[in-house]
């Protein structure tokens, strides 16, 4: 390191080291929000997850379906949790842009509440049915389609620039802890008590919409001119596409998950495979989030900073080569392994592509665009589900987790041929000039 230059007379003067960004749990409304982050996705993905297994087992049970019939009904039930978002997104995003972000969280997680009472009540007097599940399934969309923009935009406003690197990887402990705790949790809740499970959800959700109403208020950003809302909700999806950088990080997530899920087939392997239950059930959703919250670790206090784009592409194509080894596997224990793989390569690619996503957009665009990536994950995530059980429909399960994780990996390699912007990609500074709105 260079000296600075002495007077004469004087002695060199070393330069002042820079100052490391403190935390983002000392900014007490962070602290809050990590809070109500971390009880809603507890809640939330118990609850999900715990409908999957309640829905497949009743396709079986109570309406006498094969395995690859029941594998179907999987799917769709993916499927109705897209719908909703593939019709609301651009409304969500507007939403998240023009009113108070924090009020329009609180009302998702109260959704998200109603459909957990709802659940309650219908399992305790062993009322459930397939179109019941499927319409709870579809509101739940409702609730995350608006919930998701919303909280995406709440956190750049309440951290500087300089620590929100570190509070995204703090965001991402907590979705990935409580994705560990809430699946866990609630198999063995509802292994003991299966209506007991909804109480405990319904508990969280009032607790994260009690912690984040202590956040102080996030105010729409200023804008020059107000325009239709139809007008701007079409800005957020010209925003993403024109730039490039942008449309190729968020589409990379939404072919390659969409190829490679082989979330909506752990019921089956859970039941069927590999022969463990609910409770085994439960693990198997954890084990990915607890790969994925040692990575999230340690990225919260040794960030990285260098070649960003590339690391990104080789965590996809690990994502990939794992799900193809958890689809061959019939170990349990192996495939609790592979599954911390899976999770611990995705929380590295959505590290680097959630900094890059918030850091190359504009404060006033954040919602829509964040609206635009959560219409991308949501459909990777839904539409994969669809797409593993209606292959697993035709092929059966373990084609289609096999087939989906190879085609990870070549989707991985298209995308850093159609897209060098990735690969070029060295920090997470932006990497264009934002065009005007």
């Amino acid at each position: 390191m260079a000296t600075i230059p002495p007077a004469d007379g004087d002695e060199p003067v070393m330069p002042t080291p820079p100052v490391p960004a403190p935390s983002p749990l000392s900014y007490p409304d962070y602290r809050y929000f990590w809070i109500a982050r971390f009880t809603a996705v507890m809640a939330t993905i118990a609850m999900v997850v715990v409908i999957g297994y309640q829905l497949y087992d009743t396709a079986r049970t109570d309406y006498g379906m094969s395995i690859r019939e029941a594998s179907f009904q999987l799917g769709l039930l993916g499927l109705f949790q897209f719908i909703p978002l593939a019709i609301l997104t651009p409304v969500a995003g507007w939403v998240a842009d023009r009113f108070e972000r924090r009020s329009v969280a609180i009302f998702s997680n109260l959704i998200d509440m109603v459909i957990a009472i709802t659940l309650c009540w219908f399992t305790w007097t062993d009322a459930l049915t397939l179109n019941l599940l499927f319409a709870l399934a579809a509101l739940h969309g409702v609730a995350r389609v608006f919930s998701g923009p919303a909280m995406s935009a709440i956190a750049p406003n309440i951290v500087p620039p300089a620590v929100l690197p570190r509070a995204i990887a703090m965001n991402s402990i907590a979705w990935q802890s409580a994705s560990v705790i809430g699946p866990a949790v609630g198999g063995l809740i509802y292994a003991a008590h299966p209506a007991s499970v909804y109480v405990f959800t319904a508990t969280l959700l009032g607790i994260s919409a009690l912690t984040l109403s202590r956040v102080r208020r996030v105010l729409p950003p200023p804008t020059e001119v107000r325009r239709h809302p139809l007008r701007e909700m079409a800005d957020g999806l010209q925003f993403t596409w024109r730039e490039r950088f942008l449309f190729g990080t968020i589409t990379l997530d939404l072919f390659a998950v969409i190829l490679s899920g082989a979330t909506a087939m752990l019921p089956v392997y859970a039941r069927d495979i590999l022969h463990m239950g609910s409770e085994g059930l439960g693990l198997l959703r954890a084990a990915p989030a607890i790969g994925a919250a040692l990575v999230a670790l340690g990225l919260s206090f040794r960030p990285i900073e260098r070649n960003v784009g590339v690391k990104m592409l080789w965590a996809v194509a690990v994502f990939g080569a794992g799900t193809v080894a958890f689809g061959l596997s019939t170990n349990f224990l192996l495939s609790l392994g592979l599954l911390a793989l899976i999770g611990a390569a995705d929380m590295f690619s959505v590290f680097v592509r959630g900094t890059l996503i918030q850091l190359n957009t504009p404060d006033h665009m954040r919602g829509r665009v964040s609206a635009v990536s959560g219409l991308a994950i949501s459909a990777s995530n839904e539409l994969g589900e669809m797409r593993a059980g209606s292959m697993a429909a035709a092929f059966g399960p373990v084609f289609a987790v096999v087939f989906g994780g190879a085609a990870a990996i070549g989707v991985t390699a298209l995308w850093a041929w159609l897209f060098p912007e990735l690969r070029r990609a060295r920090t997470f500074e932006p990497q264009f000039k934002p065009t005007a709105d």
